[in-house]
């Protein structure tokens, strides 16, 4: 059977890859899958009416490119506007968002950073009081905004840094005696009222951007989630909505061979239904960070009802003998772009080469400007949406995201209720490392922390991943401890890693977690606060956030019979992520 024709290159070694792929590629044509989508035929998902009802609400992100078009000369507006009455541009603003609210606007920052004389994005999706320190650090009230996204109006973490910046601010202003009203350094994203009444006492009616209800959050990159942080980047909306205009259009075509998002959604549902389910992104700078937004769409949209696809994001190829036979990869690049590297430096497309030569798929296209971000973000959710169809499953709710939220209400009301957060009992401590894991392990394990890490590495699945999940601010030196950890992890295993920085995760892959196939294992990593900080008006620190949502959701992996290893890293995360390292590398030498 030869490849099959496709508006991308796509190799796909083995027969029966190719076989299931031109089988999805004909029920796609029989079915008229891209015909129904584009007439918004809900039974493509779900026979029940009930929840056909729902993803007809779901589904305004098809609009979204020519909506949003005219709104590009207020947006503009905006972008230009200098805050208050200054007559100063904007020099820094903060998006605090989680998700993909927070993830496209990052995608858009890193890509088009090199834009002069315009605002710089901080990214805030963290209640580390690390991060939110350093998301304020050295604003000025006279020329910085706070974005605050939030499509419900009621996210914990965005309220949370809501109060605190305005409180920051406030401080500010007053310690310059300016008269300037505090709200003129904050505008809100969200849906229409009720959703957008929790923060509009801290920003002004006139920057307050209103989405459509029906548009979701994991897909609403060009909605005012991404265009608002856009105008104040400096980039020329009109090409990027075309382009996504543009992949709208494409996306009518009902033959995949001329419809590049059907046949990767057909390519990657079909794949995963043949046990390839780890999906490896291999992303060109600039535009690197679509690989993170890519990892939240997919992973929150297929990760339930027991199926999913995992996308593998940040984890640099390595040798043939480091990879399953549940692989496939995407290579993204980019005209002009710069390719990253292997783990062991070489050429990332060369390695591709070899891997298609062993038998794993490898899908690659390339994108002629970073502008065309737009058109790729309209890509992946079409294609997102048809993978659904393939797994049956509906790609527009995440019915499993609220489990860490409710068990962190709970770890919350116990502090109310105690003056102290919850602690699991520590199983060993070695090198200033606490370490505790789900009780499946005999008790004759505990005390001996080699021993404890060797035996729930046992417990890995054959088809199964790598999860670690670092409740601790992001910094360039613990993303690359973090990449030797998880290199060390998938070449001992050949397993699959991903690396979830929390508590950003939970609003996204977190659903992979906990309602995708029951193969992950988990290596949760805390840390202590010694810089804590208040949030005013809640009853309960940064810090004591942050751990109540690291212990609700170690909770609720338990519950779900996955395992896990929790490790207290200390009050220096970087001194404990460097000693854990040692620790597990040491284990996985002897294994």
């Amino acid at each position: 059977m030869s490849e099959p024709r496709l508006p991308f290159r796509a190799r796909i070694p083995r027969s029966s890859d190719r076989a299931a792929i031109e089988s999805t590629f004909d029920r796609a044509r029989s079915e008229e899958w891209a015909v129904r989508l584009a007439a918004r035929d809900t039974s493509l998902w779900s026979s029940e009416p009930e929840v056909q009802e729902k993803i007809a609400n779901r589904l305004g992100w098809l609009d979204a490119p020519e909506h949003f078009t005219t709104e590009i000369p207020s947006l503009e507006a905006f972008g230009e506007t200098p805050v208050g009455g200054s007559t100063t541009r904007i020099t820094d603003f903060v998006v605090a968002g989680m998700g993909g609210s927070s993830l496209a606007p990052e995608v858009l920052a890193r890509a088009f950073s090199d834009i002069t004389d315009w605002g710089k994005a901080r990214i805030c999706d963290s209640t580390d009081p690390e991060a939110v320190r350093s998301a304020v650090e050295g604003l000025t009230p006279e020329s910085s905004y706070y974005l605050l996204a939030s499509k419900s109006g009621t996210t914990t973490e965005t309220l949370s840094f809501a109060s605190f910046a305005y409180a920051a601010n406030q401080q500010k202003l007053a310690a310059a005696a300016s008269t300037q009203d505090p709200t003129a350094n904050f505008a809100a994203i969200s849906d229409p009222s009720p959703c957008i009444d929790g923060i509009t006492d801290i920003v002004d009616t006139s920057r307050i951007f209103l989405n459509p209800a029906d548009i979701g959050g994991r897909y609403s990159a060009l909605s005012f989630v991404g265009l608002v942080p856009a105008a104040l980047l400096g980039i020329d909306l009109d090409p990027l909505l075309a382009s996504g205009s543009a992949a709208i259009a494409q996306s009518r075509d009902p033959e995949p061979a001329g419809n590049h998002a059907l046949a990767l959604g057909c390519i990657i549902g079909a794949l995963a239904r043949e046990g390839r389910d780890k999906m490896t992104l291999v992303v060109d700078e600039p535009i690197d960070g679509f690989g993170a937004w890519a990892e939240q769409l997919v992973a929150e949209s297929t990760g339930k009802r027991g199926v999913g696809v995992v996308p593998v994001d940040g984890e640099p190829l390595g040798s043939v003998e480091s990879y399953s036979d549940d692989r496939f990869f995407v290579r993204i690049k980019l005209d002009g772009g710069s390719a990253p590297r292997c783990a062991d430096g070489s050429a990332v497309d060369k390695r591709l080469d070899a891997l298609s030569e062993a038998g794993h798929p490898v899908m690659e296209w390339t994108l002629p400007d970073r502008i065309d971000l737009g058109g790729e973000f309209v890509r992946w959710e079409v294609a997102t949406a048809f993978a659904g169809v393939v797994l049956s499953i509906n790609p527009f709710d995440e019915p499993n995201v609220t489990e860490s939220k409710t068990n962190t209400a709970n770890v919350l009301a116990e502090l109310a209720a105690t003056g102290a957060l919850p602690e699991l009992p520590v199983k060993c401590s070695v090198d200033g490392l606490q370490i505790w894991a789900d009780d499946t392990l005999p008790a004759a394990f505990a005390d001996d922390a080699e021993r404890l890490i060797a035996g729930q590495l046992d417990r890995l699945s054959t088809r199964g991943y790598v999860g670690i999940q670092a409740y601790i601010a992001s910094t360039p030196q613990r993303t690359a401890a973090l990449t030797r950890l998880r290199l060390a992890l998938r070449d001992a295993t050949s397993r699959a890693t991903t690396v979830g920085i929390g508590p950003r995760f939970l609003h996204s892959t977190g659903q992979l977690h906990k309602g995708g196939a029951p193969i992950g294992w988990f290596l949760q990593l805390v840390a202590g606060h010694p810089r804590d900080l208040a949030i005013p008006g809640r009853p309960y620190t940064f810090g004591q956030l942050i751990d109540a949502q690291a212990l609700g959701d170690v909770r609720s992996l338990a519950d779900h019979g996955l395992p896990v290893l929790r490790v207290h890293l200390g009050d220096d995360p970087d001194a404990g992520l460097a000693r854990l390292t040692a620790l597990i590398e040491r284990v996985l030498a002897v294994r």
